[in-house]
């Protein structure tokens, strides 16, 4: 993790590999960034990150327990059929266990999963034609978005199977009349694509409430696209991105290393 350096595990942490607590310590950090922007929905909502090392192994927040409460030593690990790993005394919602696990374990390069209930990304997944090619962010995923139908609330195995097949080959989709989900190689990857959906989100409301936007055309959306690795910092995708968003936490709260 591209932040301040990373701490050695506890006592209680010490029966777990290092690399297993510097993942918890990445995605406790995320879980307070999540908070820090806004994007915290009561205890509900899930950020899941795959375990470097074992197979069918993921990390998922206590059911119960606020974002801002979230830390390395909290989180959950548990398989790809809901058992818990590490003792953990706090339970796991079934909802981020259903919808979670069927893309860890369908989807290799799934290594985080993102999902929310921010206020643009469900207005803009329950309106019809979803995301529009008009503004900067929204240009980045023309293309790239999949939709998947409202069902209720996603506790049914079955739907499982609907979920991987509307994604296909995307790893960014709309929850229609539901909310955000976004997939990445790495977490830092998944955060950056999540904060550029819900910019653009949260731009498009703003462009609805002043008239017609100005859709761009699919021309000058190739060449954006084309265009946007050259000015992205180093360290792959997202990863500068949530190092800085990492350091603006730690100035109010360190609780989440713990």
């Amino acid at each position: 993790m591209a932040t301040a350096a990373i701490q050695t595990p506890t006592a209680q942490t010490t029966k777990m590999s290092e690399s297993e607590w510097e993942a918890r310590q990445q995605l406790a950090a995320c879980y307070r960034v999540f908070d820090m922007l806004g994007w915290s929905e009561m205890i509900y909502n899930h950020i899941t990150l795959k375990v470097p090392g074992e197979e069918g192994a993921f990390l998922i927040n206590p059911f119960g327990l606020h974002f801002s409460e979230v830390k390395a030593s909290n989180l959950v690990k548990i398989d790809l059929d809901g058992n818990k790993l590490d003792g953990s005394p706090y339970p796991v919602n079934l909802a981020g266990l259903t919808q979670h696990a069927v893309f860890h374990r369908n989807l290799p390069d799934a290594h985080c999963i993102m999902h929310t209930h921010t206020t643009a990304g469900m207005a803009v997944s329950s309106v019809e034609g979803g995301l529009r090619p008009a503004n900067f962010y929204a240009c980045n995923f023309v293309g790239q978005i999949a939709y998947h139908d409202f069902e209720g609330v996603t506790v049914r195995s079955e739907e499982g199977e609907r979920l991987v097949a509307n994604l296909g080959d995307q790893r960014v989709m709309f929850l229609k009349n539901h909310g955000i989900l976004v997939m990445g190689r790495t977490l830092p990857e998944a955060f950056i694509k999540h904060w550029s959906l819900q910019r653009a989100c949260e731009i498009q409301i703003a462009t609805a409430s002043m008239g017609t936007a100005l859709e761009v055309s699919p021309e000058v959306v190739a060449t954006h696209q084309r265009d946007l690795f050259k000015v992205q910092p180093p360290g792959g995708p997202g990863a500068a991105d949530f190092a800085a968003m990492v350091r603006l936490v730690d100035r109010h709260d360190r609780s989440w290393r713990e």
